[in-house]
């Protein structure tokens, strides 16, 4: 069977006060969250991951909440494959005129969370988008 693909627009929140950073794709609801460690997976009734929430997210990218606070672009892509979710994911910032990769020392460095879905049976699929 053919792996299901979903491009779509994206939007990227962060909340300041609480370090929360949230991704999702715009028009997309979810029917089941999966958490683990710092990470809330959202995945949608056509087993498409369709969003993240990272807590403690200037803990986990390892980066000062400034940073977070001023990105300027990002580039979502998740594949669920044989059960197991893999999430890259690419920050940009903007501070002082200056572009500032957030995950590294290149511009296309990308983090990777990957986790089993346990008893939840989902199909396999990939989702990307740009925010």
């Amino acid at each position: 069977m053919a792996e299901k693909h979903l491009e779509g627009a994206g939007e990227l929140l962060y909340d300041f006060k609480n370090d929360l950073l949230m991704f999702k794709i715009k028009d997309r609801d979810y029917k089941l969250s999966v958490e683990f460690q710092n990470f809330t997976v959202d995945i949608d009734e056509e087993d498409f991951v369709t969003g993240i929430r990272i807590f403690d997210a200037s803990k986990v990218i390892g980066v000062d909440k400034f940073y977070l606070k001023s990105i300027i672009r990002t580039e979502f892509k998740a594949q669920i494959e044989n059960n197991v979710v893999t999430i890259g994911i690419k920050f940009v910032s903007k501070v002082r005129n200056k572009l500032l990769s957030l995950l590294g020392q290149k511009e296309h460095f990308k983090q990777q969370i990957t986790t089993s879905l346990g008893e939840h049976i989902i199909g396999d699929s990939v989702a990307e988008c740009l925010a």
